[in-house]
This record gives structure tokens, C-alpha cells and sequence, in this order.
């Protein structure tokens, strides 16, 4: 899209746009120059009053200034920055020294307060740009996989992939330094603006072009963000986008209108392609490129906003947005009352977001969890960790007068000293780290009409009114965010491809429409005049009724950051994304990571919508009235990026309930505080994960912060498909999970290994997916385990796993063990005795890998038989196993068979006959 590109030009093709600063250093310079207010100045209208007065108390310290953090966009540097050791599955102590450094370095050398925002929306309005990112990114991981064959070194710097599970240890451990944390819910760029204009933020570290278009006071790099060894310095660079405005020759009225013409997640570049074009006009040099082969093609990002600067610039009335679009879509005779209102929208949506008080999105409007009256239909309880607010008094002050136009006539914000200005104090909101189990929570939600709450949590049976925006590419797809859910009614148009072709393909082109003229003057059907979908919409039956008590709950820890991010929409959505990790899609050996961990997701989807007391009440139904048991299904939607289908079809994959015991309702797992209640909630979890043993339960086998990590060992052990995990690798988990080495980073750092093993790298990101995976199910459990049980810093290191697993061999002698746990007794009675907890009941068979349970190609390239050979007589095809050179019918070289190359398809060798045949 246009619009993410404008970040690169912003920085490479705008001098002196992005200029850097030291934020730690700038704080202390503003703090500095503010002048000490007296707290009590009428006392000074009495100068002649000659009784002496004690002095007055001091002035308090100013509160710290806020800056806020977008952790989607700055994932990279919150793990420390690019550290060369991140593929073995991360160096999470090392992660975590890093994060209390820069919280500690912010509060006590600068006076900056950190407000963190993770991306917790499903995203379905920005679904291409999601696919087209996984699709990067699983070519990156097998890359990186192709690298680790073949040298055994660490990956270049260019090829960084997140860790599997690194935004959920970032963000438990900001909870952990009692950093603010806030989840976003429905629009991610949205509700981050709204957080930082509603609590007074003084910055923005992020890496968006979205937000370098919405006219932010203070927007910073988070790219660039670098944190001295000393803490005393903090330094990034800042974008001064009146400068760049400047070079563009805009206005900030103009900034709506720029970014909408740019292409975006609500009017894509394929509507505008002919509108880029046009701008260039047929001399420009690139004007030979609009069209190969029929196939769409963009001109150059660099090109295009300069194009539509001077277009937006030359604009004269800015409010009449119909005669824009006009001008704009004149060329187009198909979808055009689809484009002008995509325009509209895109306008829109980024002048809300450049307004300083942002229009509420989403079911709340405080992004701040426990904000505002009467949050969820009443007055906080009794119990409440906020406290009773004022509904009459706004938390934060608007940035500027109420009354003042947010664009007309507006200037840009002036130089970085007015970013750093006192600020309200704002409520504590971050709940108590010991209360975690979620039924804590069920006071403050006791007084809560649930006649209110009907529209604001919308149920799947229910008709819901759409999102605030669209679909990103879709022609006329109704975008409810609930309504997939649904069984179509009759009564409504046909939805999907139906209608996308009744509104996109009915319409026909005139001569000076989108379609390509060829030399006979006959249309070819082109890109830029169809009708795109963004996903592949699939209809599932509807889900169950959550209670709206549960509901509140869910969306009360989601916006603190205390639960798992995709809990809450499969609640009420029924839907969830799966990231991509690093694996080899073309071996035999390993599992991919979506499909291994898919049955614990399943039990935790039928633990989430109650479904064993379900089964359990129909069942009773069905013999009281004696007809045939009916359960209806519960189907999830897991979206996900493999080899073997596009990232926009989801799986349909069914809720499952436990077959050794009935599973209590999700309001008493989640809300009950009886003892029974919390035996319940561990024997879920334990019963997700395949790991409900007693041996697991036994904390002289399986200490209390390691039981997370053997559940995922264990579940990995019972892989129905062959073993995952050897001997020797399980016995590596184990060991580096004992070390002592594990709580010293700096050890960490010096540790040095020789030869980084392929297969470690692809199990420690399977392990690190089943921790993952672990944290869903402790939330749809109701928090068994505590937080910092979960947290993987207290578990795993990624390059102190590669270092057991190089010193230990597929030797099963307890020399080798011993060895592994670096000659220590104590630390080896520790593995075997978790070892022997694990492997519980689960018969140990030699190592087989069959077929795949879904079909997983090893290559790309055709049958043999279809390929195209030179025409040399006598090049004949042979079995794979071997192959000879023959010269005159003598055979003068051969050699022994190779087997086929991962990831690359197999290729057949053959012999070569030169000089004739006998006879």
C-alpha cells in the first residue's frame, strides 16, 4: 500500500524530516527549565501581615511525563534489539534484564512513565497485509532454515524473525516491572492514537507510517531506539512531519485527503492503480510499465507520493469530497459508487484519527480498562482496584481547546521542547501481580445491568450493526464482525462471490473505463476494474451463549493486558490467528507447529463455550425424551499461513470436550473461589495439555514454576504422528532448565557454540509455540498456574538448549547426562525425576515419520514424467538410487544415490550414454 511506504520516504527521501534525539536527556532539560509553582499562592496578597508563618510545605515533583509505546511495530527492539543468538529460540533472562534497564533507565534518569499498547484486534479489516506479511515471513523462516543446514551459523541480521511467544514475554514482563500495559480490542492504530491523546502522552515510539500521517505532536522511532550501556541515554530519531509536509508542499488539512489517495486497508492501491497512473501521465518514463502481460502494475511507491502531493496540494476545496472522488475515479466506470464511498471512508478514518479527541471505536470507549463511569453498566464495586470516578469530569484533559477546529486553519505542533509538559496523574488502573486467578475479578461485575449490555457484546444469534470500517478489499462483503458466525438469512442479499460479482463484474466499462484496450479494440479484462476479496469468508454454525458476566470479564483483563489476546474474539468471534515460527514445511521429521498444538487449542475452545455441560444436559434431554443425542458443533476458525494453502482460507477446526471427565460451565471455571473450584481449574489445564497424571502434580518431581514447561514436554511426547522428541532431547529441555547458568545472562553471552544445530533451532520453536499454546489454555482455564510460573525466562534459553543439546548424544548412559548437567548430582537427580514425570504412561516407540496427516509436498516441481529434457539420445530415467556414466558402452564413472534435498523436491539422477549402444 501506498501508505506503507510513505515510512521510507519519509526517511530516505526527506532531509532533515527524521532528526535524533535523546529522549532521557531532553526529559531532564524540560524538568529542568519548568518553574516551581507555589501550591498555596494566595497566601502571598498579604505582604504586611507581620505574624510569622511557618513556611510552606514544597511544591511536589511534577509527574513523570508519559511516553507510549506501540509494542506491534516495536517488537524487535523491545527484545533487546538484533541479537545474534534470537533463532535458537530466545534468550529470554537477557530479553528481560533489557526491559528492566530501559523501565528503570525511563522512570528514575528521565522522569518518562512507559505506556505499553499490544495489537490485541483481530485485524479481519486489514486482512491482505496480515497474509502478505505471514506469506514474508514463512519464506524468511525457511531461509533461515536453508542457512542453518547448510553453514550452522547464526542467520544475517536481515532475517530477523520474532521468536515464537516473544509478545506475550514482552508483555508479561512489563506487568512484571509495573509498566502500564494496554491491550487494543477492534482497531489497533485507532486505539493506540486514542490512548495517546486521552492520557496525555508526551510521544509516540512506534514504526508505522499510519501514525506519521495522523499530525502527532511527537512521533519517534522505535527502530532506532537504543539504549546506552550506563542507562543514562535513551536516543531515537524523530519525525518532524511539518518538515517533510513542507517538501511535499501540504498543509495538515491536506493530510486526510493524502493518505486516503495513497492506497490504504480501506481503498487498496488496485482501486487507485488507474487514478497513479493518470497522474503520471503518458510522457513519464515509467508510463511503458502500467501494463505486462495484463497483469496489474504499481508505479514506484517514491513516485506515487509525490504524484499525489502536488495533486492533493492543488486541491482547492477540501469538504466537498464528492467532487474530489469524481475527479479522482473519472476513468472508471465499473464499482464506482463502491470506490467514493471507500473514499469517503479512508477519509474519514484518518481525520478521526488526527482529531484530538478520537471518536469511540469499538465496544468501549476508554481504552484504559476501568476508565469512565460505569464501565460495564454500573458503579464499580465495592472491590474494585480503580475506584469511583466522576462521570462529569473528563480523565484527561484534551490537548487543545474543545472548541478549536482539529484541521481548518490548524498548525503543526512546534519543536521537541513542548512534548515534555507536566501531566495529570493518572489513575491506577494495573491490577495487584498476586491476584491473577479470574476469580478475583467477579465483584466489581456483580452490579452490572446486563439490559445495558446487550448491543455492546453481541451475540452470534443476535443482528449486530457493522465496524466502523470496512472490509479492506472486499466488493460489497457485509463486514459484521459476528454475522460469520450466522447461517445466512434468506431474506438478505446473497453475500461472498455472489454479490461481490452482482456489484463488481455487472457493471460494465465504457470506453474510457479501467479495461485494457487491445489492438482490435476489444476489452481484456484487467485488475484494476475487479472486484477483490480480502479473505475467504467461510459461514460456520453459530456459536453458543457466553454469559455477559464472562463476556465482561474477558474484555476487562483483555484491555489490561492480563489474558491472552485472541481469548476474547474467540469468544465472541469464534475466530483466532496463528503466527508464523521458524520450521522446515519441507521435512518429514517434524510436525508443523500449527497442527501439533492444534488438539490443546481445541480442548481450551471447549472449555471456553462449556461445551462438556452441554453435551451432558443434551444427553439428558435426549433419554428423558428418548430421541437420537444432537449435539451442535462449535467451530473455531484458525487463520494461519502453511505451504499447503493460502493464508486467507481458515481451518475449520471443532471444539472438543474431555471424555474422562465433565468439565465445569466457563463462569464457575473462570469466577468460583472454592478450593474444588481451583482443582478444577488445574485439572483442566492439565487435561488440555495431555498431561493429567499425579506424577505431574507431585512438586518432588515436577517443581511448581517448572509444571508448565513438562506439560508442553509431555504433550510434544505423545505426538500421535512418531516421535518428536528424542531421548537426548528431552533430556536437553530438562537439563538447560535446571542450569544455573539460566538466571545469568552475562554467562549467557560469553557461552559459546560451535555449530548452531538446525533441528534444536526448529524444536526449540515448536517448544516455544507449545508455550504459547500453554498460555491459551492457563487463560481459558481461569489462571491455574500464576503468571510468573508461565513467564520463560524462569524455564528456557534458547542458546543455552543448543549448548546441552551439543554436549549430549544419542547415547542413553547416565555419563552423557551427567556430562549435560555440567558434572552436577543434583541437577541430573532433578532431570531424571522430571523425565520420569513426563514420560508417565506413554509407551516409548522407535522413532517412525509417516505420512503427514494433510498432505505436505516436499518440492515444487512436477512429476518426472512431465518434465522437458534436451534431445540427446540416450538420457534415460533411473531410480534414484544410484547412477553411472557409460562411454561406448563402457562404463567409466559412477556413484551411489542422494536423497532428496529438504524443502527442495526431489531430483532423479540419470545416466548418460555417449558413443553408441550395443547392437
Amino acid at each position: 500500500m501506498g501508505v506503507q511506504g510513505f515510512q521510507d520516504y519519509l526517511e530516505k527521501r526527506c532531509p532533515g524530516a527524521a532528526v535524533p534525539v535523546d529522549l532521557l536527556k531532553l526529559a531532564r532539560t524540560v524538568a529542568r527549565q519548568q518553574p516551581l509553582h507555589h501550591p498555596h499562592p494566595h497566601h502571598h496578597h498579604h505582604p504586611h501581615h507581620h505574624h510569622p508563618h511557618p513556611p510552606p510545605p514544597p511544591p511536589p515533583p511534577p509527574p513523570p511525563a508519559r511516553l507510549l509505546i506501540d509494542a506491534d511495530s516495536g517488537l524487535q527492539r523491545l527484545y533487546g534489539g538484533y541479537q545474534t543468538d534470537w533463532v535458537c529460540g530466545g534468550q529470554w533472562n537477557a530479553m528481560l534484564g533489557y526491559l528492566a534497564a530501559l523501565s528503570q533507565a525511563c522512570l528514575y534518569q528521565g522522569g518518562l512513565e512507559l505506556v505499553v499498547v499490544f495489537n490485541g484486534t483481530l485485524g479481519k479489516e486489514r486482512w491482505p497485509e496480515w497474509a502478505r506479511r505471514a506469506q514474508g515471513q514463512r519464506q524468511t523462516a525457511q531461509l533461515i532454515v536453508n542457512h542453518l543446514a547448510a553453514k550452522g551459523t547464526p542467520p544475517p541480521r536481515a532475517w530477523f524473525l520474532p521468536p515464537a511467544c516473544l509478545n506475550h514475554c514482552v508483555r508479561l514482563a512489563m506487568l512484571r516491572f509495573r509498566v502500564r500495559v494496554v491491550q487494543t480490542l477492534e482497531d489497533h492504530h485507532q486505539e493506540v492514537i486514542g490512548v495517546y491523546r486521552d492520557c496525555g502522552s508526551q510521544g509516540l515510539i512506534a514504526h508505522d507510517p499510519e501514525y506519521a500521517l495522523c499530525n502527532l505532536p511527537a512521533y519517534y522511532s522505535a527502530h532506532a531506539l537504543k539504549l546506552s550501556w550506563n542507562g543514562k541515554n535513551l536516543t531515537t530519531s524523530q519525525y518532524l512531519l511539518p518538515e517533510a509536509a513542507r517538501q511535499l508542499g501540504l498543509r495538515p488539512a491536506h493530510l486526510p485527503v493524502f493518505a486516503a489517495l495513497l492506497g490504504n486497508h480501506i481503498l487498496p492501491d488496485e482501486d487507485l492503480a488507474a487514478f497513479h497512473w493518470s497522474l503520471l501521465g503518458p510522457e513519464h518514463p515509467l508510463a511503458s510499465l502500467k501494463v505486462r502481460a495484463h497483469q496489474l502494475v504499481l508505479p514506484p511507491c517514491e513516485v506515487v507520493i509525490k504524484a499525489v502531493s502536488e495533486y492533493v496540494s492543488a486541491i482547492t476545496d477540501l469538504s466537498d469530497l464528492d467532487s474530489v472522488a469524481r475527479d479522482v475515479f473519472k476513468q472508471s466506470q465499473s464499482r464506482m459508487e463502491d470506490k467514493v464511498e471507500r473514499f469517503k471512508k479512508a477519509v474519514e478514518y484518518f481525520s478521526a484519527a488526527s482529531k484530538p479527541r478520537p471518536l469511540p471505536l469499538g465496544p468501549s470507549a476508554y481504552y484504559f480498562a476501568g476508565f469512565g463511569p460505569a464501565q460495564y453498566g454500573g458503579p464499580p464495586g465495592p472491590h474494585s482496584h480503580m475506584g469511583a470516578l466522576q462521570p462529569s469530569k473528563p480523565l484527561f484533559p484534551p490537548p487543545q481547546a474543545a472548541g478549536k477546529p482539529p484541521y481548518h486553519g490548524g498548525s503543526f505542533p512546534a519543536g521537541p521542547a513542548l512534548l515534555f509538559q507536566a501531566t495529570p496523574p493518572m489513575p491506577e488502573c494495573n491490577d495487584t501481580l498476586a491476584k491473577t486467578a479470574f476469580s478475583e475479578w467477579s465483584a466489581p461485575y456483580d452490579n452490572s445491568g446486563s439490559a445495558t449490555q446487550g448491543p455492546k457484546y453481541p451475540n452470534h444469534n443476535a443482528a449486530v450493526a457493522p465496524g466502523p470500517a470496512s472490509s479492506s478489499s472486499s466488493d460489497g462483503e457485509e463486514h459484521n464482525e459476528a454475522s460469520a458466525n450466522h447461517v445466512p438469512d434468506k431474506s438478505h442479499p446473497k453475500g461472498g462471490w455472489e454479490e461481490a460479482a452482482g456489484k463488481g463484474g455487472g457493471a460494465k466499462p465504457g470506453p474510457g473505463g479501467d479495461g485494457l484496450q487491445g489492438n482490435g479494440g476489444s476489452q481484456i479484462p484487467s485488475l484494476l476494474s475487479m472486484a477483490t476479496r480480502s479473505h475467504m469468508d467461510i459461514t460456520t454454525p453459530p456459536l453458543p451463549q457466553v454469559v455477559a458476566e464472562v463476556l465482561r470479564v474477558a474484555e476487562h483483563r483483555h484491555r489490561r493486558g492480563l489474558m491472552y489476546p485472541y481469548i476474547y474474539h474467540i469468544l465472541t468471534k469464534g475466530e483466532i490467528k496463528i503466527p508464523v515460527c521458524v520450521e522446515d514445511e519441507g521435512s518429514p521429521d517434524l510436525p508443523p507447529a500449527a497442527l501439533l498444538f492444534r488438539s490443546a487449542r481445541q480442548y481450551a475452545y471447549g472449555v471456553l463455550f462449556s461445551l462438556a455441560e452441554t453435551q451432558r444436559r443434551l444427553e439428558r434431554l435426549a433419554l428423558r425424551k428418548r430421541i437420537p443425542l444432537e449435539v451442535p458443533p462449535v467451530i473455531v476458525k484458525e487463520w494461519s499461513a502453511s505451504k499447503v494453502k493460502s493464508a486467507l482460507t481458515p481451518e475449520l477446526v471443532p471444539a472438543l470436550a474431555f471424555r474422562e471427565w465433565t468439565c465445569p460451565n466457563l463462569r464457575r471455571l473462570w469466577l468460583g473461589r472454592a478450593v474444588e473450584d481451583k482443582n478444577r481449574r488445574v485439572r483442566a489445564f492439565l487435561a488440555c495439555l495431555r498431561s493429567d497424571t499425579p506424577a505431574m502434580l507431585n512438586p518432588g518431581l515436577v517443581p511448581s514454576h517448572l509444571l508448565l514447561m513438562c506439560c508442553v514436554l509431555r504433550y510434544m511426547m505423545q505426538w500421535p504422528g512418531g516421535r518428536v522428541l528424542q531421548r537426548h532431547e528431552l533430556d536437553a529441555f530438562l537439563a538447560q532448565a535446571v542450569s544455573s547458568q539460566l538466571y545469568e545472562p552475562d554467562q549467557l553471552q560469553e557461552l559459546k557454540v560451535d555449530k548452531v544445530d538446525s533441528r534444536g533451532v526448529q524444536l526449540a520453536a515448536l517448544f516455544m509455540c507449545g508455550v504459547d499454546t500453554a498460555l491459551l489454555v492457563n487463560d481459558a482455564c481461569g489462571q491455574p498456574v500464576p503468571w510468573d510460573h508461565c513467564c520463560p525466562w524462569g524455564y528456557f534459553d534458547g542458546k543455552l538448549f543448543q549448548s546441552k543439546l551439543a554436549r549430549g548424544g544419542r547415547e542413553r548412559d547416565r555419563a552423557t547426562l551427567l556430562d549435560m548437567c555440567e558434572g552436577q548430582e543434583e541437577q541430573m537427580s532433578r532431570v531424571e525425576k522430571m523425565r520420569q514425570a513426563i514420560l508417565e504412561g506413554i509407551t516409548m516407540v522407535p522413532p517412525f515419520y509417516p505420512v503427514p496427516l494433510y498432505p505436505r509436498p516436499l518440492g515444487t516441481l512436477p512429476h518426472h514424467s512431465q518434465h522437458r529434457t534436451r534431445a540427446f539420445p540416450g538420457i534415460q530415467a533411473i531410480p534414484p538410487q544410484g547412477g553411472k556414466l557409460e562411454i561406448a558402452g563402457m562404463v567409466v564413472g559412477q556413484w551411489a544415490g542422494s536423497k532428496p534435498l529438504r524443502g527442495r523436491g526431489g531430483f532423479n539422477m540419470q545416466v548418460v550414454s555417449v558413443g553408441g549402444g550395443r547392437g
